[in-house]
């Protein structure tokens, strides 16, 4: 098993962590960038049209970052943390084919998407599936578009989709929505081009040549076929806490997700974490937060490790 050593360790490859790098890499700071995953949620967010000053796919945006980063002396180990424990000189973290010794550590993991687990869904991201609404609805300008869900981020996304969609369908599987806020009903409730399906799931996409072309769903017991330009996926995200567990780590009881200060530091000394993972930004998971709270950690690791 291959050791290394370093003085900083940043977990994660999506915009938290390409910030964290180039920033620690800026302050001089030896960097390890670890990572089986490139580009995290932004790489597979299609077109990204409200990072500040940049309208690009959001793969070519992460690709930037990562060629910006990879400019300096950052080392990038493309394989995901397996565990992590504490040292007396700092914190071990194994991953499948290395232990590498850090003294300090920012956690960019970020969270996974909940999928229906259809057949096909993964292949056709991009291709007209999408799990973030704010980042892809004013793709779909004339178009018609259907969201799947029933709590907040859902209709949210239903709404800011009808500003741009000719028509928009909500499908939840429960008898009513799932305690959005009032307000949000009451918008809804306006949407003139907007069909709500309640008792309804999506059990198959229907692809065509350029993408997905529509859904069947079961609504009420029954097969409906519903044809749509894009299929937003919106029934939640869960941070990945593996590797905060292991470092006792507090979690926000709200929000279940890695509490932060508002200089990225954890409870646990040494160890910063920025982006999805945490509640620094509350609802707003946005590639311009997440690269935010980045360079914020790597400034908080570079002082910590000054000081010691």
């Amino acid at each position: 098993m291959d050791k290394k050593k370093t003085e900083l360790l940043i977990a994660g490859q999506g915009a938290a962590g390409y910030s964290a790098a180039l920033y620690s890499a800026r302050y001089q700071v030896q960097t390890v960038l670890a990572g089986a995953e490139f580009g995290g949620e932004t790489a597979i967010g299609g077109m990204i049209e409200n990072y500040p000053g940049i309208e690009a796919d959001g793969f070519d945006l992460m690709m930037n970052m990562k060629n910006q980063v990879m400019n300096y002396d950052v080392e990038l180990f493309e394989e995901n943390l397996e565990e992590i424990s504490k040292t007396s000189t700092g914190f071990l973290v194994k991953t499948n084919s290395a232990e590498i010794e850090t003294k300090a550590v920012i956690l960019c993991v970020g969270r996974e998407r909940r999928k229906l687990n259809l057949s096909n869904e993964e292949s056709l991201v991009g291709k007209g599936v999408s799990y973030c609404s704010t980042c892809d609805a004013p793709l779909y300008k004339d178009k018609i578009a259907i969201v799947v869900g029933g709590g907040n981020a859902a209709v949210e996304g239903a709404i800011l989709l009808s500003k741009y969609a000719s028509n928009v369908h909500l499908i939840y599987r429960g008898s009513s929505l799932f305690r959005p806020e009032k307000i949000l009903l009451t918008q809804l409730e306006k949407c003139k081009n907007l069909e709500l399906h309640l008792e309804s799931e999506v059990r198959e996409i229907k692809e065509g040549n350029n993408g997905v072309e529509g859904v069947v769903v079961n609504k009420k017991g029954e097969d409906l076929d519903i044809y749509s330009d894009g299929l937003f996926i919106e029934i939640g995200a869960d941070p990945r806490l593996e590797i905060p567990n292991q470092l006792g780590l507090d979690i926000d009881n709200e929000t279940n997700e890695v509490a932060v200060n508002k200089l990225m530091e954890t409870n646990v000394k040494g160890i910063f974490a920025a982006g999805d993972l945490t509640n620094a930004s509350g609802p707003l998971k946005q590639t311009v937060t997440a690269a935010g709270q980045g360079a914020i950690a790597a400034l908080s690791a570079y002082t910590f490790l000054g000081s010691k």
